[in-house]
């Protein structure tokens, strides 16, 4: 929670610093000026250590709705047990994001992750792939003329609380990373 809340104060710290943005589309506006680059990048050490990589691809259909395809890969190792336990997660997600009003943007997508699994007691490694549809909404904070510090909240609509085994513990996903356009 403290993370959460460290996140939201420092994006509206800066949410007056940069109140021009030029990045207007039009139906005349070039195919690279269409384009931006972004991701996640999640690292988290001690007795559990966490490394997320999620590049993402996207393309600014009209000046409000962007669509666009993240690649994730994560991995884990938890030194609570023994021996540790190592697990890799990878997939992808396909997102479709409207701007209400600046900065404030409505976001869907669809999530395939393929998901790493231990068994105790034999400490036994299984993967399972996991759908979802995800929606909720965000704040994308501009950094610059085509950069932003983007807040993403998502509600899994796919989650299941009588499942086991699942990659995430609960139907809410908080997300924090920036997108560059080029």
């Amino acid at each position: 929670m403290k993370k959460i809340l460290f996140t939201v104060v420092i994006t509206l710290a800066f949410s007056g610093a940069f109140a021009q943005n030029d990045n207007e589309i039009t139906q005349d506006s070039p195919f690279w000026d269409r384009v931006f680059f972004g991701g996640n990048l999640g690292l988290s050490f001690g007795d559990v250590t966490f490394v997320e990589v999620a590049p993402l691809v996207g393309y600014r259909v009209t000046d409000k709705l962007s669509t666009g395809l993240q690649i994730q890969y994560r991995y884990r190792n938890d030194r609570r047990f023994t021996p540790d336990l190592e697990a890799s997660d990878y997939g992808f997600n396909l997102f479709a994001r409207y701007n209400i009003f600046e900065p404030f943007f409505l976001q869907a997508e669809y999530e395939y992750l393929d998901f790493e699994f231990i068994t105790f007691p034999d400490n036994n490694s299984f993967r399972e792939g996991f759908s979802s549809v995800l929606i909720g909404g965000g704040v994308a904070q501009p950094l610059g003329r085509r950069a932003f510090f983007i807040i993403t909240a998502l509600y899994n609509l796919s989650y299941d609380d009588s499942e086991v085994i699942r990659p995430y513990d609960s139907p809410l996903i908080l997300r924090v990373g920036v997108n560059l356009g080029f």
